[in-house]
């Protein structure tokens, strides 16, 4: 049976998206970044704190380069230390067969928006005449539901995306984005995700969630979106700033049709402006933000010919 070294470290929220571009160099398939403390009585959406401290987890193989990795990281947060405060990393050992177990440890119902409710599949939930409901195993992949990113994006779909869209998730992960957009009226969605992992762990929450009529799921980035001629009237991308920003280089733009809209996110305060000159080099007009606490959303549109 193979053995990974569960790797967490708590930071505040400024230092959790460079901890996460760190431990992305070192971890397997993903980084996660989690609320923590938040006590089962406040998950409503009006009474959840501002995140105050944050987990930044990745999953390292225990085999025989597990050492030298745990050096190099250490040496890299060393560095980081010398400009700003850094914790010391936490290790863990997790089966492989554990995986989802120890998700299931951090992971809880949620209410987010006015209608949505994301629960774990190993939990129950009273549902109202409303809502609309996101059940999830997230295994391996990013997309809970917790990290402010995820919420100000599924806030985003509820409050601005037309019923009989065609979306485009980029980057899906869990998939959370992509079936809260189709089961809040999208026509259809397609996920892409460059991580298999992710894909197979998307594909079974599609499926779960009942909506494999209307999302494909499939493994891919922006090339492949480019390179055909399908283009959106809604997409999605909770990625990172530094990922947006050169995405928009290789005309992340085009994939919106004209009058579209886009969501951008994963991206802090400090950051914001850098991605929307981006977005504006693609040919793309941000045109608001949606904060939570460090964490911004970008919404933009791209001009109606």
């Amino acid at each position: 049976m193979s053995r990974w070294i569960e790797v967490t470290l708590r930071v505040d929220g400024e230092a959790a998206e460079v901890t996460a571009e760190l431990l992305q160099k070192y971890g397997y398939q993903g980084v996660a970044i989690e609320h923590e403390g938040i006590p089962p009585d406040k998950l409503d959406e009006d009474q959840i704190p501002p995140p105050t401290h944050l987990a930044v987890r990745a999953y390292i193989p225990d085999d025989s380069r597990a050492d030298e990795t745990k050096t190099q990281l250490e040496q890299a947060l060393g560095y980081m230390n010398m400009m700003y405060p850094m914790p010391t990393p936490i290790y863990r050992m997790v089966e492989e067969t554990d995986w989802a177990e120890a998700w299931k440890a951090h992971y809880h119902p949620l209410r987010i928006g006015r209608r949505l409710v994301i629960r774990p599949l190993w939990t129950e939930v009273e549902l109202g005449a409303d809502d609309v409901e996101v059940a999830l195993d997230p295994g391996m992949a990013f997309g809970t539901g917790t990290h402010p990113t995820t919420q100000l994006c599924l806030e985003a779909i509820e409050a601005l995306m037309p019923s009989g869209v065609n979306v485009l998730d980029l980057g899906t992960g869990s998939a959370i984005l992509a079936i809260a957009a189709a089961k809040l009226g999208a026509a259809s969605v397609l996920a892409l995700d460059i991580d298999p992992i992710a894909v197979e762990a998307a594909a079974k929450n599609v499926e779960q969630n009942g909506v494999s009529d209307k999302i494909t799921v499939q493994e891919g980035s922006l090339s492949s979106v480019i390179t055909s001629a399908r283009r959106f009237d809604f997409m999605l991308c909770n990625i990172l700033a530094r990922i947006i920003i050169q995405m928009c280089d290789e005309h992340l733009g085009d994939t919106i049709r004209p009058g579209g809209l886009g969501i951008f996110s994963g991206i802090i305060v400090d950051q914001a402006d850098d991605v929307e000159a981006a977005l504006r080099k693609t040919g793309l007009d941000p045109y608001a933000r949606r904060i939570q606490g460090d964490w911004v959303v970008i919404e933009a549109r791209r001009p109606a010919n």
